[in-house]
Formats: C-alpha cells, sequence, structure tokens
C-alpha cells in the first residue's frame, strides 16, 4: 500500500517552535547507559566495540523513541553522536532473515551518506545486515546490481534515490523506517520535491525520523505533511559538545598575511591530521596551489571533483597517508577522521551554523580537539557573533601550538 496523496496534503498544526527557530520538546525520557535500552545483544557487542561506553545526550532521549515505531524530530547539532542514535534504531528494528529494503536513509551529500553507511555497518557487525550507499557519481549498474541482490538498508542522496525507485531497482513497499538526515541542508540544497517523490512511494504506515540542527519554515513544513503526531526532542546549543575542543584565534589583519601565517603553522600542523576549511572552491585551489609550490603536502577536496577522485582523496585521508586536507563546507557535515585532532578555519563561515559543524571534525562526541580561526580585522563583529550564539570563549593563540597539540 503506498501513500495517498490526499495524506500528503493535510496538513495538521505545525510543530510550535521559539524566537530562536528552537522546536519545543514534548519528551523528556533519559534512558543513561546503552544496557537499558533494551537493545538486542549483538548489536550492544557493536556498540561497545565501536568504542561507545555511554550515550550522549541525544542518544540517551531518542534512541528508544526511534525503536517503538513512532515518528521523531530530533534537533540537535552535528557532533552530538546523531549518527549513531538513528543507526542504532534501525539497526534495532532491522529483520535480517529478510532478505529486503527495511530502511532508508536520506542525506544531503555523498560524503555524509558514506559516512552513514560506514558508522552503520560498523555498529551492526555482529548483525548480519547488509546496508548499501546509493549515491550520485557512482555506477548505476553496480547499484542495480546490489539492490538486486538484496540489502536492508539504503543510505543515499535524493537524486540517486529518487532515480532508482523510477527505475524500479529499490523497492520501498517493505520500508518501516524513512531517515532525514540534516534535513536543513538537505532542504536548502533544493531537494524538497524529490523528498516528496520518495515519501509518496513508502507504505502508508512508514515510520518518520528526522534530523535537524536548525528549524527553518521549510522543514517545518516537511514535519507537517509527512509526520503523524511526532516525538518532538530537542537538544540545546548549551547541552552541545562543544567541550573538549581548545578554540583559538590568531588576528592576521589582512586576507593577504593568511597564507604566511599558514605556511609558519604548517610544521606543527603536520604532526597531526588537519582539516582546512575556505568558504569558496576557488580559494581551496588557490590555497592548494600555493601550499604545493611551497613543497607542504596537502591534499584538497570540493564538490566539483568527480566522485572517483574525492573517494580517493578520502580514502587517503582516511588512511593517514595524506595529513593535511583543504575543503570547503560540503565536507563540514560528512567527515568523521577519528584521528582529525585539529581544524583551521582559513576563513570564518560564512554560516555561523557552520561553525560547529566544521570544529565538530576534531573533538568529535567525547575526543578532544583544537580549532584555530584566522581573522582579519574585517572579522571582529563575527568572531563575537560566534562567542554569543554559541555561548563560548575564543581565547588568542598562545605562542606555541606545537605544546597544545601534543598536550
Amino acid at each position: 500500500m503506498t501513500q495517498e496523496p490526499e495524506k500528503i496534503a493535510a496538513a495538521p498544526p505545525k510543530a510550535p517552535t521559539d524566537a530562536e527557530g528552537l522546536i519545543e520538546g514534548n519528551y523528556d525520557q533519559v534512558v543513561p547507559s546503552f544496557d537499558e535500552m533494551s537493545l538486542k545483544e549483538e548489536l550492544l557487542r557493536g556498540i561497545y566495540a565501536f568504542g561507545f561506553e555511554n550515550p550522549s545526550a541525544i542518544q540517551q532521549r531518542a534512541i528508544v523513541p526511534c525503536t517503538t515505531g513512532r515518528d521523531v524530530i530530533a534537533q540537535a547539532q552535528s557532533g552530538t553522536g546523531k549518527t549513531a542514535t538513528f543507526s542504532i534504531s534501525i539497526l534495532q528494528r532491522i529483520d535480517h532473515t529478510q532478505q529486503n529494503i527495511q530502511a532508508l536513509v536520506m542525506a544531503p551529500t555523498r560524503e555524509l551518506a558514506q559516512q552513514i553507511q560506514k558508522v552503520m555497518s560498523a555498529l551492526g557487525e555482529y548483525l548480519n545486515v547488509s546496508i548499501h550507499p546509493c549515491i550520485g557519481g557512482t555506477s548505476i549498474r553496480e547499484d542495480q546490481r546490489k539492490l538486486e541482490a538484496g540489502v536492508h538498508v539504503v543510505v543515499g542522496t535524493p537524486g540517486r534515490v529518487n532515480d532508482m525507485i523510477s527505475r524500479g531497482f529499490l523497492h520501498t513497499d517493505s520500508i518501516k523506517m524513512f531517515v532525514l538526515d540534516e534535513a536543513d541542508e538537505m532542504l536548502s540544497r533544493g531537494f524538497k520535491d524529490q523528498i516528496y517523490d520518495v515519501f509518496k512511494t513508502m507504505p502508508q504506515d512508514v515510520q518518520v525520523v528526522l534530523l535537524s540542527a536548525t528549524m527553518p519554515a521549510d522543514v517545518l513544513d516537511v514535519t507537517d505533511r509527512f509526520m503523524r503526531d511526532p516525538i518532538r526532542i530537542l537538544v540545546k546549543k548549551d547541552e552541545l559538545t562543544l567541550e573538549g575542543i581548545r578554540q583559538f584565534y590568531i588576528n592576521v589583519s589582512k586576507e593577504e598575511w593568511k597564507f604566511e601565517t599558514l605556511c609558519d603553522l604548517y610544521d606543527a600542523v603536520n604532526v597531526v591530521q588537519a582539516v582546512i576549511f575556505c568558504n569558496t572552491r576557488r580559494k581551496v585551489e588557490f590555497l592548494t596551489e600555493q601550499m604545493q609550490e611551497k613543497k607542504f603536502t596537502v591534499s584538497c577536496l570540493h564538490g566539483d571533483l568527480e566522485q572517483h577522485e574525492r573517494d580517493l582523496i578520502m580514502r587517503e585521508f582516511r588512511s593517514g597517508s595524506s595529513r593535511v586536507l583543504i575543503t570547503t563546507d560540503i565536507l563540514a557535515r560528512g567527515i568523521d577522521v577519528q584521528q582529525v585532532s585539529l581544524v583551521i578555519n582559513y576563513d570564518l563561515p560564512s554560516n555561523r551554523e557552520n561553525y560547529i559543524h566544521r570544529i565538530g571534525r576534531s573533538g568529535r562526541f567525547g575526543r578532544k580537539g583544537v580549532a584555530i580561526n584566522f581573522v582579519t580585522e574585517n572579522d571582529a563583529r563575527q568572531l563575537q557573533e560566534l562567542e554569543t550564539f554559541y555561548t563560548t570563549h575564543i581565547e588568542e593563540m598562545p605562542m606555541s601550538i606545537a605544546d597544545l597539540l601534543a598536550s
């Protein structure tokens, strides 16, 4: 039975939000340990083998309701353990003896979809569950082969998922759980119609789980049209894991002095794995060329590269053979490299929500990290706004960065 058009058209009252665009939570149950969540034994083994000890704030609140089949809206930033929240919930609900697609996760970028697939596969190591990434820039024939062979979970980007459904390769009639990750980012990229088209093919009683850092009107519209009496869970900014990440700024005064500053830092930077963020593809390419001319070893990543190039660069970075990665915000939500302990904002992000997505690359849930922001005279106000928005303190960089990274 597929979704009927009338159901989508009927809009229930909007999910309430406050002046800051935060949803009002309507659920406050907290489960402090994974052992108390009534999870499958093999799933618990996977969780502990992955390195988790205690659940994060969002995991304590959202895993249990997601495993009950209720619709759930969770508002929390990146770096708080959201991927594991819905991955654990999906793995708990999957019947691995049934060889059909039982869950579909949609993400805004290919990198994020691949990251989710890796995390879910690791957590489900002892469950015999098959998880397939369905993303643009890869072979359609290979997707067809994998889907026909049988998978339990598909993690994909809206364009490719839609294409696979319309070609008749991806069957949605057994899907129990539909997850929209980083919904705000997905809708800002113009995927709304594609998400609606996918949803219309779903069974009438499909569970919808939506995760979003912010709640703009587009996201609320999706929650109104898709969800039935959802549980709303809010993890506020003051509960975010910016602790564990030491934040600094370097006053470079002028834009043209940033490069020299980065060169001065490079020897110290190269002792760890570092990600350097710029605001534009052009800046990424320019900075990479300049660094390579000076014989510094760096790699670069941006959205205009072919998928196979992006995959290769990420593989090299994950393996540690490449240590310094220069990128745009395309990566701000799609990379979780365990060893990254330093993030440099060569440019302050133009969108302040992206600040936590960027610096959350270091210090991922419970780990330590350092973030360094290059600040020109024109950026002083923006830096203050970031401090106010995140209720945090960004101090001036001390002289010895090497001591900082070693500590």
